[in-house]
């Protein structure tokens, strides 16, 4: 939820007053002091957060033009011409309609210059209910007991928030009793008070000395007084026994007791469980258990680096014990940051443009997502990185609930989305700040063994029915309504299904995470919620249903966490791994904290030889080699991938050797040192050389898919007709080609398709080779004289020292045919030709060209375009004087 809107926006006010007599802004050189801020909601109010206003004078106020800030001076709300307020009258402004106020914020009111401060409030936390001046317009803030908007605040003394929350009629223990509860900010002295039933002479007294913390529950033994009847009454009186302060009446006894849902507000209802001196437990609600890890919290961040509106988390894994990488949003302006830990706190890194996070944008390059959630597909960063957004903060008025697809790989400080599914016509309705706060993605290969059911079809989900999704559902939460939704969406074309709806029993949703280890599907909620987690399982139907619901952890504050990511099992340590929560409201300068949450250290290597047991496989036949330490081969074919290879030399790294599951391929995590790993996929001739890192190897085939996950490049080597092709693959990059078999070897790559930094160099050949050329496929000849044909794509051919003849059929290609009398034909694009020495003929045809010969009587006929021709010694011609530089 973006606590913090941005944005500038002027809401048209009609305000109607009986006002002879007003005082003109353009009159008033100073601040008007019969006007003061003197209620403000800053959670969740109606129909949003609001500032009230109050004219203390004796004459009315022209307010046309005032402005009414939060603690950014980019947040403004005007109020609208013509807008007035009477003495003694009250004007609620409602700012949501051009931002929200946080957990920590000011409501600030200027005049119209912008400059003149008129009156001011600041709070460090939401108030329970509102925050309020006490005696109206002249006192003090407070916490109010109930919202006034628009009309006179309610100043009770703290007696006030006491309330009768829970009543046992029958049999309890000791014997009845009548539950109290403090729902104000401050202790609530109640000595003396009186507790009755429905007879004005049955009276209990509360002993001297006694009080009510702060949201604490005080359970009043009556029984020792009286007994309470079948039809009955329980009302709370002040000392002087006649000011009644609250009450409940009942007809016949309860099965369990009668309390109120929820706590201290809501209205009174049988509970499922007698819950005497502590929360309520109601129908239809989960229980809530101590939080399953560490007590502690910790900042994990340096104060004063993000600021407020810091929302969604994702954590990549680095694939062993080492800390991975947390992706995080801000929703104001919208960015992605990288963090990465520095061994003291999470900071962003420090390359690539990372340093202050990256700017994000829709498909068409403008606009200013209110980024609210983050995930990762199992293709890793060079899937993308997924993002659930509520609006364009830029019209911050309109919900916009779309999920953006966005390339982080290279430098530029602003990412322009991929790909956008706006979902606005097929979800509920909602305010633009109550959009698509959370997202998460689960694998089908999960969904699946479980029986996962298709809303839709009314059937099991079955993957094939949705063509071009990938190998996963994605799930987003709607802050609106607490729901969840479960959506294939088709990366190709941008088309979208919604396959399932989940109820979250939470009236908001914050964020979402699946956790693999444990299978369940964490829903997270702010402090709307008291920060309170869910877990969520299929179930035999094939719904996800609510498993546990666990309170905050007991150290951690009521923040407004809108982010959540727990780290892999790899970092389980002594029964326990990290887990993060982001605050939206920066409470204490600090966005970011980190905690622990049980988890089972397993042993996943039996026989310690790097190779994890599900995929410490021969291939073939495909058996196990569990205990096997002597096995240097993997597959993930027992896993029902595709994906083997072997291990060719450690030269002293260790080696973590797991399987990806998502549903083929497998992660190989790397340990320091000063030589390179050595891997070889299965039915493939080229290497691949590992430095330290994380990395996804992937195979079908004769084709391969290499990730660098994190850390050092990884260098692939395919040696195609006696030339070695070596591919650079750094960090977040993929590299995708295929081995075309000839006679032993290797004859030729094709379909090579890179993300990120993927770098591409045939030995023997200029490091300016190929500059400039994405090539997609690599030609090698057999023999000094050879009859090469190219492809229509971008194409490596390369001939021997012989008289080739060369046709390049289209695209940008990259040739070098060494000595010879040469015959060369590119047919358009830009293209890279080197003839080498002897009596070359080069036709290049359209394109932007550049041709390098040796010595020898060349013809050159460049063609169209701009280009550029450096023949050596020898009587050369440049036809039709096509090449500009020659």
């Amino acid at each position: 939820m973006l606590k913090k809107w941005r944005g500038t926006a002027t809401l048209l006010v009609a305000f109607l007053t009986a006002a002879p007599l007003l005082v003109s802004p353009a009159s008033a050189a100073e601040p008007v002091p019969s006007i003061k801020v003197n209620e403000v909601e800053s959670n969740g109010g109606t129909p949003g957060d609001w500032v009230e206003l109050v004219n203390t004078g004796t004459t009315a106020v022209d307010l046309s033009g005032w402005l009414v800030k939060d603690n950014d001076d980019t947040h403004v709300f005007t109020i609208a011409p013509g807008t007035s307020i009477a003495p003694g009258a009250f004007l609620p402004v409602d700012v949501e309609t051009a931002y929200g106020l946080g957990g920590a914020d000011s409501a600030r009111l200027f005049l119209p210059d912008g400059v003149t401060l008129a009156d001011s409030y600041s709070w460090t936390a939401h108030a329970p209910i509102t925050y309020g001046r006490c005696p109206n317009g002249v006192g003090a803030f407070a916490a109010t007991t109930t919202s006034t908007k628009g009309a006179a605040n309610d100043c009770g003394a703290p007696a006030s928030a006491v309330k009768i929350n829970e009543i046992e009629s029958n049999g309890g223990t000791p014997g009845d009793w009548v539950e109290l509860v403090n729902t104000g900010t401050t202790a609530a002295d109640v000595s003396g008070w009186i507790v009755k039933d429905n007879d004005d002479t049955h009276i209990y007294t509360i002993a001297p000395g006694t009080s009510i913390a702060p949201g604490a529950f005080l359970p009043v033994d009556v029984e020792t007084a009286y007994g309470l009847g079948a039809a009955d009454s329980a009302r709370l009186f002040l000392p002087d026994g006649l000011t009644l302060r609250d009450s409940h009446t009942w007809t016949a006894h309860a099965t369990t007791t009668y309390g109120r849902c929820p706590d201290g507000t809501g209205e009174f209802a049988e509970t499922t469980t007698p819950s005497k001196g502590a929360a309520n437990t109601c129908a239809g609600q989960v229980p809530a258990s101590p939080w399953p890890g560490g007590a502690a919290v910790a900042t994990a961040d340096d104060a004063g680096v993000f600021g407020g509106n810091m929302s969604g988390l994702a954590y990549q894994p680095s694939g062993d014990a080492a800390p991975g990488v947390l992706w995080a949003v801000k929703n104001g302006p919208g960015m992605l940051y990288r963090l990465e830990w520095n061994g003291a706190t999470w900071a962003p890194a420090t390359t690539d443009g990372w340093n202050a996070g990256k700017t994000l944008r829709y498909p068409s390059g403008a606009g200013d997502p209110d980024a609210e959630g983050v995930t990762l597909t199992s293709a890793g960063l060079a899937g993308g990185v997924f993002v659930s957004t509520e609006r364009d903060n830029g019209v911050s008025g309109v919900s916009r609930p779309a999920i953006l697809r966005f390339d982080p790989s290279g430098t530029a400080t602003t990412l322009t989305a991929t790909k956008e599914w706006n979902l606005t016509a097929d979800l509920p309705a909602v305010g633009a700040n109550a959009g698509l706060e959370a997202i998460s993605w689960i694998p089908d290969s999960f969904l699946t063994s479980k029986g996962f059911r298709d809303e839709r079809t009314g059937a099991a989900y079955q993957p094939a029915d949705y063509p071009g999704h990938g190998d996963g559902l994605f799930f987003v939460g709607l802050e609106g309504n607490g729901s969840v939704y479960a959506y294939a969406l088709d990366q190709n074309g941008g088309a979208f299904t919604r396959i399932a709806t989940i109820v979250s029993g939470f009236p908001g949703v914050m964020d979402l995470e699946f956790e693999p280890e444990s299978k369940h599907f964490w829903v997270v909620c702010d402090d709307t919620c008291t920060g309170r987690t869910a877990t969520f399982d299929i179930d035999a139907t094939g719904r996800f249903t609510a498993g546990n619901r666990y309170e905050r952890p007991a150290s951690m504050p009521n923040l407004n966490n809108e982010g959540f990511a727990i780290a892999p099992q790899q970092e389980c340590v002594d029964g326990h791994k990290p887990v993060f929560w982001t605050d939206d409201s920066n409470t204490g300068g600090h966005a970011l904290r980190s905690g622990t949450i049980n988890c089972t250290v397993l042993d996943l290597d039996a026989d310690d030889d790097g190779v994890n047991d599900d995929v410490d496989v021969t291939f073939p036949p495909g058996t196990s080699q569990a205990n096997n330490p002597a096995n240097e081969t993997f597959s993930d074919r027992l896993r029902g991938g595709t994906t083997s290879g072997k291990i060719l030399d450690r030269d002293g790294r260790t080696l973590a050797v797991s399987d990806a599951a998502a549903p083929a391929g497998v992660l190989v995590a790397t340990g320091p040192g000063s030589l390179p790993a050595r891997i070889q996929l299965a039915d493939h001739f080229g290497t691949i050389d590992l430095g330290q890192g994380s990395y996804k190897l992937t195979a079908s085939g004769k084709t391969a898919t290499i990730t660098t996950v994190t850390g050092e490049q990884a260098v692939v080597t395919v040696t195609v007709n006696g030339t070695p092709i070596t591919q650079t693959v750094g960090a977040g990059a993929s590299l995708t080609f295929t081995e075309v078999p000839g006679n032993g070897t290797v004859a030729g790559l094709t379909g090579i398709r890179r993300t990120g930094a993927v770098t591409l160099r045939a030995n023997g050949l200029p490091a300016a080779a190929c500059a400039g050329i994405d090539v997609q496929n690599v030609m090698v000849a057999t023999s000094a004289t050879s009859v090469i044909s190219g492809t229509g794509g971008n194409d490596l051919i390369i001939g021997r020292s012989g008289d080739d003849r060369v046709n390049g059929n289209g695209g940008d290609d990259c040739v070098a045919t060494q000595g010879g009398d040469d015959e060369i034909v590119t047919a358009g694009g830009g293209d890279w030709i080197d003839a080498g020495n002897g009596n070359n003929v080069v036709t290049a045809g359209g394109g932007d060209d550049t041709v390098t010969a040796g010595n020898g009587d060349d013809s050159v006929d460049c063609g169209a375009g701009v280009d550029v021709a450096r023949p050596g010694r020898g009587a050369n011609t440049n036809v039709g004087e096509g090449c500009e530089t020659f």
